[in-house]
């Protein structure tokens, strides 16, 4: 499904079959005992769709030589689940009291992490997406461990606005993630959403996130033909070829030390070096080498 102006998802189609795929391989990274999250499992089989729900119960079956490794993607979402796990911990232990998780998705932090009790957690996204969530998690019993703020807006309109509505408070310092979120965006819609988050951010607000420095990786043969082969197996659902916006944009970290962050970042290798895994080394893994962490301080 290419991507239009106005295009619009739900949890199984387009855009937001990717944050299904995510919360799946969380459920095999929590499964495996590498992060903690018992609630990706349930919301994926919610979703329905057929074969992430094969993913994590575990019915997708490991053939000699096939491209499907269940344990590489268990280790790789760690690696990212990890870090902005260890973002906002870092953050409120330091004294913020605001986070926004931008797109949030399936992503259940405000039930799973333990933050400090005055904290406030804002979820920005679609008002299906947040309303498939919050319903399908109070069908399990779930409760937030912190005051959850729900804010469903399309970012590409006036979130700011909706966020300032719910009670965010641009004087004190906040915790940001854009996790899986820049690589969907076109590149001036990139640049008014740090705009955005710098305006927004006191002194001292913190910022996570991690993108893919070029888009044409997904047109490379290597992982073209990597795709290919998943397709095979069933995992048709989402062709991120046709979900990202390809073409030149701003280089995220000068675009951010420019406008007063001090940046700090780390490409995808490193990052598995610093959880104790191996990267893997094939290809796929070469071509997304240059995938970066960053993490960046309003000073």
């Amino acid at each position: 499904m290419v991507r239009t102006e106005s295009d619009s998802w739900d949890l199984a189609t387009s855009v937001g079959a990717t944050a299904t795929m995510v919360a799946a391989q969380r459920a095999l990274s929590s499964e495996r005992g590498l992060i903690d999250d018992p609630f990706a499992a349930p919301l994926v089989r919610a979703v329905g769709i057929d074969v992430y729900t094969r993913l994590v119960n575990g019915e997708i079956p490991v053939g000699e030589g096939s491209d499907f490794d269940p344990d590489r993607m268990a280790r790789g979402m760690a690696v990212r689940t990890r870090f902005y796990d260890r973002h906002f911990l870092d953050a409120v232990e330091s004294g913020v009291r605001q986070v926004v998780i931008l797109a949030a998705g399936l992503d259940a932090r405000a039930y799973r992490l333990p933050w400090p009790a005055g904290t406030v957690v804002y979820e920005v996204d679609l008002p299906e997406v947040i309303d498939f969530k919050t319903s399908t998690l109070r069908k399990l019993g779930a409760e937030p461990k912190v005051e959850r703020r729900t804010v469903a807006v399309d970012l590409r309109d006036d979130w700011p606005a909706a966020l300032r509505e719910a009670g965010f408070d641009s004087g004190a310092p906040a915790a940001w993630s854009a996790e899986g979120l820049v690589v969907y965006l076109p590149s001036d819609a990139q640049d008014a959403l740090f705009d955005h988050i710098t305006a927004l951010s006191a002194r001292c607000s913190r910022l996570a996130l991690e993108f893919v420095p070029d888009t044409a990786i997904f047109a490379d043969e290597r992982w073209r033909a990597h795709h290919e082969r998943m397709v095979e197996l069933g995992f048709d659902v989402v062709d991120f070829n046709e979900l990202v916006y390809h073409g030149e944009r701003s280089h995220i970290v000068e675009y951010l030390s420019r406008s007063g962050w001090q940046v700090s970042h780390r490409p995808v290798a490193q990052m598995h070096a610093d959880n104790d895994f191996d990267y893997p080394d094939d290809d796929v893994a070469a071509a997304f080498a240059d995938v970066t962490y960053l993490s960046a301080v309003l000073h």
